[in-house]
């Protein structure tokens, strides 16, 4: 049987479809590889993909109906999916709302159909975001909490697919599990990402951009560890019965907000350079901390993050010098 990646050029998917051919899964990558960020670091992952035994990439836009499902018509064994594309990024969905309703409201609810319609579909995994909390107080975030004030459009469409996903699975019992991903970092990352933008200018001298001053927490989470959760989620779909809905929400977060300051501390050491910082107001969207509460993700999915802020932005910082060429 075949497992269809979404967002297989991006910087989660790629890893994920290693690991699944990796154990010797068939997968099936789709993305659109568009111009967010540069297409050529998605080219770059995909290449690591390509020619590997099992893997078949498609490009399509999952936010086009017909044309996702001309793509993988030939694909008739595909059982599990683990949908991962998505317009990403909170500051952009101020300047493109349009992108983000496209992609991720749109592209999910194809994903959704082209679920109900295949048969034998055991489990759909899907991509949620730590930013659904929006301006909630309380801390550690759990998925227990009300997520009913978003503060991103990013995040009300996030949220907008939790929703759908759990009126499908109630309506078509298909098991599903949405992941809250908390500030995803590592090799390969994604360039709008604080990690990638602070390297790229420490590296070539430049400020780096500081928002509230400085004064904000991240609960960051090393790419090895998110997809140990994805990969243990995948494995264990909702059960489906007819008391309970087989739907699920996870959060995927390293359990341990770090200062952003003693991030690019450890980001500098990770370098061998100092940063200049340039500090700026907190920018509309965003919010003060993230920390997830992960109870739920240990006693179901034996969910465990290993890597350390140190450790994971030296394995970064290794990759990027060796990416860029600095």
């Amino acid at each position: 049987m075949t497992v269809l990646v979404t967002g297989a050029a991006g910087f989660i998917g790629m890893h994920v479809c290693e690991v699944l051919l990796d154990r010797g899964e068939r997968v099936c990558g789709i993305d659109n590889l568009n111009d967010y960020y540069d297409p050529a670091l998605k080219q770059a992952r995909l290449k690591r993909l390509q020619g590997r035994n099992g893997f078949v990439f498609k490009k399509v836009d999952i936010g086009d109906q017909a044309a996702l499902g001309r793509a993988l018509e030939d694909f008739g064994d595909i059982d599990r999916i683990v949908h991962l594309a998505a317009q990403a990024g909170v500051r952009y969905s101020l300047v493109n709302p349009h992108a983000y309703v496209h992609t991720n409201v749109l592209g999910h609810l194809n994903i959704l159909e082209y679920a109900r319609h295949r048969a034998g579909m055991r489990h759909l995994v899907y991509a949620s975001s730590s930013s659904v909390y929006g301006g909630n107080e309380k801390l550690p975030f759990s998925v227990e909490d009300r997520v009913d004030n978003p503060v991103s459009l990013y995040a009300a469409t996030k949220k907008s697919d939790e929703l759908m996903s759990y009126a499908y699975a109630h309506l078509y019992s298909i098991p599903m599990t949405g992941l809250r991903f908390f500030t995803v970092y590592g090799p390969w990352g994604r360039p709008d990402m604080s990690a990638y933008i602070f390297a790229e200018k420490i590296m070539s001298g430049k400020p780096i951009p500081v928002f509230n001053n400085g004064d904000m927490q991240r609960d960051f989470t090393y790419i090895d560890d998110i997809v140990a959760g994805v990969i243990a989620s995948l494995d264990n779909p909702p059960e489906r019965s007819d008391e309970e809905v087989p739907h699920r929400v996870y959060n995927l977060g390293n359990n341990k907000p770090e200062p952003l300051l003693d991030m690019i501390h450890a980001l500098e050491n990770a370098l061998g350079r100092k940063a200049e910082i340039d500090f700026k107001p907190m920018q509309p969207g965003d919010v003060k901390a993230t920390y997830a509460d992960i109870d739920a993700s240990r006693r179901d999915l034996g969910f465990e993050p290993k890597t350390s802020i140190e450790e994971g932005l030296q394995k970064f910082a290794d990759w990027y010098k060796a990416y860029s060429g600095t």
